[in-house]
């Protein structure tokens, strides 16, 4: 995490690289906690769960609810940011073409694939990687005889988890094996570093046949039946490693409105696992974002019933800003838009980081007046809560006023109508249906 006396610190280029991806609307994840606020009352209750909660063995699912440019995104990364910083494991999923929420096993892979936490590198390899590292001085100058003791006790030690599935647990022994354990007269390197891709295969939920996995006492290898439990196992041996859980975000679930009734029903299926996963699993925070759309249209929660009838509350407290419940498991965003005066501030912010990336003082041209102006056009559009529509306006403003224009000469109006069409256009892209075949 980045403190703001810290961005004044940035090179140019970092400083353009963070401009240039505002300008296209995404979110520079490792920066968020430096652009965020206005958020901290959803915040503080969501890091009250993770310590007093999640870390103590709970679990729990939340909706994130936002329309287009409301910053679903940028509140997942601080999420992320804040997940990280209490010591959990932490895994953003975007779900798109390529990982179909309708897929529960390919949303798996994707899980496994992304997580990070306190270890280098991104993915369950990585983890597993500096797990096995770390037992390296467990083994130093052992003796054959004695690593192979080791070997056998660190297997019993995982089979004897509770709850921890036998194949997870096998795996583990496993690959502890090919690490430590002495060589077999059968064996050599290159025989070794195929078993250890096979297994590292298997842990990525990747296709395997059971004859590659027998010998390593597996029998399962990834299916829709089975992907909870090895999730479960996951986050076992994720807290043996030394974390306090798993949070996983799942970022852009609202496409599957726009795809056909039995993709839908795939989908709002998993979704339906997911929550009654939650109800028997510990140490899990689940995160969906969503737009208004999935709780009230009829291509929504409600056309599947066996969802429905677990979100139903959620769904009749939308609209009704009096109702807010911080926490309850709906995180409406959309109900709770940044205030000017967080506008403001958030402005400022972006004023500093344009003018190290183009070495110049905006703050001569682009006052607070001019940000104050920004927000009344959008206030009077009705679309204050638009963050994204607000940060590419002032955006827009300060390229122009950087090249010699004045902002009082600028057509706010026209440029925040153009602004929000162009918005519109990636919005109504984005929603395309794409996840049929």
């Amino acid at each position: 995490m980045i403190s703001l006396d810290a961005l004044k610190e940035l090179k140019p280029f970092q400083a353009r690289s963070i401009i240039e991806d505002l300008r296209k609307g995404s979110v520079p994840v490792e920066y968020v906690p430096v652009f965020t606020v206005g958020r901290q009352k959803w915040l503080s209750y969501i890091e009250d769960d993770l310590e007093n909660y999640i870390a103590q063995g709970g679990a729990k699912v939340r909706f994130i609810s936002g329309d287009y440019g409301d910053g679903k995104t940028h509140f997942m990364s601080v999420v992320q940011h804040l997940a990280m910083e209490k010591g959990f494991a932490v895994s953003f999923v975007v779900l798109t073409r390529d990982v179909p929420i309708h897929k529960f096993e390919t949303v798996y892979q994707s899980i496994v694939r992304q997580l990070q936490g306190n270890f280098d590198g991104v993915g369950i390899r990585d983890l597993l990687t500096a797990w096995l590292d770390s037992l390296s001085t467990e083994f130093q100058d052992a003796k054959a005889e004695a690593a192979t003791e080791k070997c056998t006790a660190l297997a019993e030690g995982f089979r004897d988890i509770p709850d921890m599935d036998i194949n997870f647990a096998n795996a583990l022994a496993a690959l502890v094996n090919n690490r430590f354990a002495p060589m077999a007269e059968e064996e050599d390197e290159v025989s070794r570093k195929a078993d250890r891709e096979i297994l590292m295969h298997w842990f990525d939920g990747g296709k395997v046949t059971k004859r590659e996995i027998k010998p390593f006492q597996i029998y399962e290898y990834l299916t829709k039946t089975n992907a909870r439990q090895l999730m479960n196992s996951l986050i076992l041996f994720l807290r043996r490693f030394g974390h306090q859980g798993l949070i996983l975000l799942m970022d852009e679930m609202e496409t599957v409105v726009t795809m056909s009734a039995s993709v839908r029903n795939a989908a709002y299926e998993n979704v339906r696992l997911f929550i009654d996963n939650s109800e028997t699993a510990q140490y899990l925070h689940i995160f969906f974002s969503i737009i208004p759309d999935v709780l009230v249209s009829e291509k929504g929660f409600k056309s599947y019933d066996a969802l429905w009838s677990r979100v139903r509350s959620i769904g009749t407290s939308m609209g009704d800003a009096k109702r807010l419940n911080y926490r309850g498991v709906l995180v409406d965003i959309h109900q709770t838009p940044l205030q000017t005066e967080e506008l403001v501030d958030l402005g400022r912010c972006l004023l500093s980081l344009h003018g190290v990336a183009y070495r110049w003082s905006p703050q001569a041209l682009v006052t607070d007046k001019v940000i104050e102006d920004i927000c009344a056009s959008q206030k009077r559009m009705g679309v204050i809560s638009e963050v994204r529509l607000f940060i590419k306006q002032l955006i827009g403003v300060l390229d122009l006023a950087e090249q010699g224009q004045s902002p009082e000469d600028m057509d706010m109006a026209r440029q925040m109508v153009e602004t929000r069409k162009e918005m519109e256009e990636e919005k109504m892209k984005q929603m395309e249906p794409s996840w049929d075949n």
